[in-house]
């Protein structure tokens, strides 16, 4: 099992949905509205005047066989609109219950 964390500007959000559904993963947990600031380009996300834009985050668990294209299709989507802003971390689960 893999587990991806995608921290994304809230207007990706239908098209994350759209994603993890197109590749079976029915669960996940939306972490609802976040602030940040991205590493590489894009604007921050503080929900300030200055700074008006928020980002939200989910997290999911996936099969290692969707976890490749799950993440192709995440990276697919940062790349059409790189400015809005989208990061998505990759990790191997030992375990759950």
């Amino acid at each position: 099992m893999k587990s991806i964390f995608i921290a994304y500007d809230q207007a990706h959000h239908d098209h994350i949905i759209e994603i993890l559904e197109r590749h079976s993963c029915r669960g996940f947990t939306c972490l609802g509205i976040v602030q940040g600031r991205g590493s590489h380009r894009g604007e921050p996300h503080y929900g300030t005047h200055a700074w008006p834009s928020l980002a939200q985050s989910i997290i999911t668990v996936v099969p290692d066989a969707s976890a490749e294209g799950v993440m192709a299709d995440l990276h697919a989507l940062d790349e059409e609109k790189p400015r809005l802003g989208l990061r998505a971390f990759l990790w191997t689960i030992e375990q759950s219950i």
